[in-house]
C-alpha cells in the first residue's frame, strides 16, 4: 500500500528586520504559497547592532487519521516494511539559493495555528502563529517556550517547543532527521518512520514538525538566503508538502505457482451475499475463527498430507480478517525419497514420469466432518515455471478500471497478463483463458498532464507489489492517495523469471474527482 498524505497546516515564522527599524516577530504567513527558510547575517541594522542575525523556521502538520483508520485492518505499525517519508518540493523562482547546508526536522511539543497571513514582502499581516505566539484560542494565548519555537529537550520535558530525543520503549533515541543540500535546489526527503510510529502509538504528541537549518548554521556568521519550498497553499497540488507512507499489504496465493520442497501459501475466501463472512460449522452455526481452526488435506491416491490453516490477520493488533483463511506449508519430495514407503515411492515415480503432480485439495473442519471447499493443487518442480519457457512478449490489461473515481473510492484493480509468444490451444469449444501469474510485479502512477511520477515503483518494501490469487493478479488502491481533479495512468514493472521489464501506459487513463 502506498498513501500520500498532504499537510493539514503549514507556515513559517521569522524575526526578520523590516526597514532597519523593527523585527517582524508578530507576522504570520500561514496562507503564503511558499515555505521560506533563510538565515541572514549583517544584512540589516537593528538598533546599535550592525551585524544582527535574522532567520526563519518552518512548521508543518499532517492529519494522520487516514492511517489510524487502517491500523485495525491493513496497516501494521510494527512491521519492518512500514515506512514514512516527508517530502517537500523546491521552488525555483529566480531567487538566489544557498548551497552546502543542512536542514533538520524535529517533532513539535506544542501545537500551532496556521493563521491567515500572506504578506511575505513586508511581513505586515499579524496573526498566530508567529515568532512569539504558537496559538490563540478562546481568549487564551499560548506562546513558545523560547521565541522562534526554539526550546528543545527530551520527551515529556516541561517548557519545550520541540523534542530532540526520547525513550520510545527500551532506550533513548534521537528523533531528528536531517538532509544535506549540496547544490541547494534539491527537494527535501527525510525518513520519519520512527516519529510517526511513536505518534500513532500515543508515545509522542501529534503536533507536527519543525524544520530549520542545523544548529550551527543558524548561529554562524554566514548568510543563507533562501531555501524555498512549496506550501500547502500552492496551486500545484503535486508539489505541496507530503508524507509518503508505504508498507507491504500484498497477499500471494500460490494455487497456480506451487513448487515442491519450497514453502508456499494457500488462501480461502468466504463470502455471504457479497460480503466477507466467517465460515460456520455445526448445528449451532458457530463461526470458524482464530489460529489453527481448519485443516487443509492434500491427497493423491493413497498419499495424504494434512496442514493446519488459520484465519488470516492483519493490522497493528493482528485483527482477524473476516472470511479469509490461509495456510503455509511445503510438500517435500526429498523427504519422500528417503523413505521406503510404497505410497511415497508411487508419488515419487509419478513425479518422475510427469514432472508435476495434481493433488486433490480439501478445506475441512478440524474433525474432518464438514467440508468447505474442494479443488485441486498442481505442484511443479522448482526448476519449472508455469510456462513452456520464460515469458517473452508480455501483455497486460486492467479489466475493471473505470474512467472516473471519487477521491474517497477504494478499489481492487485486477490485472490480466498473457504471453503473446505462446500460441493459444486449439479447441472446438470455447474456454476461458487464464492469466499468467508472476510473483514480482509492481505498479506506479503517472500524471497524464505533467508526465510526473506521483507514486513510484516501491520495490524495497513491496509497497506497490501486486497480490495474486487463484484467478490472477490484483491490488487495492485508495484514490485518496493521489490529488483529485487530475488524470492518471498505471504502469507496471516486472521483476520475475530473470526479467526486469517496465511497461509504460499499460492501463487506460482514469480521472479522480473531488
Amino acid at each position: 500500500m502506498y498513501l500520500i498524505l498532504t499537510a493539514s497546516k503549514d507556515t513559517y515564522i521569522t524575526n526578520k528586520i523590516i526597514d532597519n527599524n523593527f523585527r517582524a516577530k508578530d507576522a504570520n504567513v500561514g496562507k503564503a504559497g511558499t515555505l521560506d527558510l533563510f538565515k541572514l547575517y549583517a544584512e540589516s541594522i537593528s538598533g546599535s547592532n550592525t551585524s544582527p542575525k535574522e532567520l526563519s523556521r518552518a512548521l508543518i502538520k499532517f492529519d494522520l487519521q487516514p492511517l489510524y483508520n487502517l491500523t485495525a485492518s491493513n496497516l501494521d505499525l510494527n512491521a519492518s516494511n512500514f515506512e514514512v517519508k516527508l517530502k517537500m518540493y523546491d521552488l525555483l523562482g529566480g531567487q538566489a539559493t544557498p548551497s552546502n547546508f543542512n536542514l533538520v526536522v524535529y517533532p513539535l511539543s506544542k501545537s500551532f495555528d496556521e493563521g491567515i497571513g500572506r504578506d511575505v514582502s513586508s511581513f505586515g499581516d499579524l496573526d498566530s502563529c508567529n515568532f512569539i505566539t504558537a496559538s490563540y484560542a478562546t481568549g487564551s494565548t499560548s506562546i513558545w517556550a523560547a521565541s522562534g519555537a526554539n526550546s528543545s529537550g527530551l520527551l515529556n520535558s516541561q517548557d519545550i517547543d520541540f523534542i530532540t530525543s526520547g525513550n520510545l520503549g527500551s532506550e533513548i533515541v534521537d528523533l531528528g532527521s536531517s538532509q544535506n543540500f549540496i547544490k541547494g535546489n534539491e527537494n527535501l526527503e527525510v525518513n520519519l518512520t520512527t516519529v510517526v510510529s511513536a505518534t500513532m502509538a500515543n508515545v509522542l504528541p501529534d503536533h507536527g514538525f519543525r524544520i530549520s537549518f542545523s544548529g550551527s548554521e543558524e548561529t554562524d556568521n554566514k548568510t543563507r538566503f533562501v531555501k524555498r519550498f512549496a506550501s500547502r497553499q500552492s496551486s500545484n497540488q503535486l508539489k505541496v508538502p507530503q508524507l509518503h507512507v508505504s508498507w507491504d499489504d500484498s497477499r500471494i496465493d500460490h494455487h497456480n505457482d506451487f513448487i515442491f520442497n519450497v514453502s508456499g501459501s494457500l488462501f480461502l475466501n468466504n463470502f455471504q451475499r457479497g460480503n466477507r463472512a466467517n465460515l460456520v460449522s455445526g448445528s449451532a452455526a458457530a463461526a470458524i475463527s482464530g489460529d489453527d481452526c481448519l485443516i487443509i488435506k492434500l491427497q493423491k491416491g493413497e498419499f495424504t498430507q494434512y496442514i493446519t490453516a488459520s484465519q488470516h490477520s492483519a493490522g497493528t493488533d493482528s485483527t482477524a480478517v473476516a472470511g479469509l483463511y490461509s495456510g503455509s506449508f511445503a510438500v517435500d519430495l526429498h523427504s519422500s525419497k528417503k523413505t521406503n514407503s510404497k505410497i511415497n515411492q508411487v508419488l515419487v515415480d509419478l513425479f518422475n514420469h510427469s514432472g508435476s503432480i495434481t493433488f486433490d485439495e480439501y478445506w475441512m473442519s478440524l474433525d474432518e466432518s464438514v467440508g468447505f471447499y474442494t479443488g485441486s493443487l498442481n505442484i511443479k518442480p522448482a526448476r519449472s515455471t508455469s510456462y513452456s519457457n520464460q515469458p517473452s512478449d508480455l501483455h497486460f490489461r486492467f479489466f475493471n478500471l473505470a474512467a472516473e473515481y471519487s477521491h474517497t473510492a477504494v478499489v481492487t484493480l485486477k490485472v490480466f497478463a498473457e504471453d503473446l509468444a505462446i500460441k493459444d490451444k486449439v479447441s472446438k469449444f470455447p474456454y476461458a483463458k487464464k492469466s499468467i501469474i508472476l510473483s514480482n510485479v509492481y505498479y506506479r502512477v503517472r500524471d497524464v498532464k505533467t508526465q510526473e511520477i506521483v507514486i513510484p515503483f516501491k520495490t524495497t518494501n513491496n509497497a506497490t507489489k501486486l497480490s495474486s490469487d487463484s484467478e490472477g493478479m490484483y491490488f487495492e488502491f485508495r484514490m485518496e492517495a493521489i490529488p483529485a481533479d487530475r488524470s492518471y495512468v498505471f504502469e507496471l514493472l516486472v521483476k520475475d523469471y530473470g526479467l526486469n521489464q517496465m511497461f509504460e501506459n499499460v492501463s487506460a487513463n482514469f480521472r479522480v474527482i473531488s
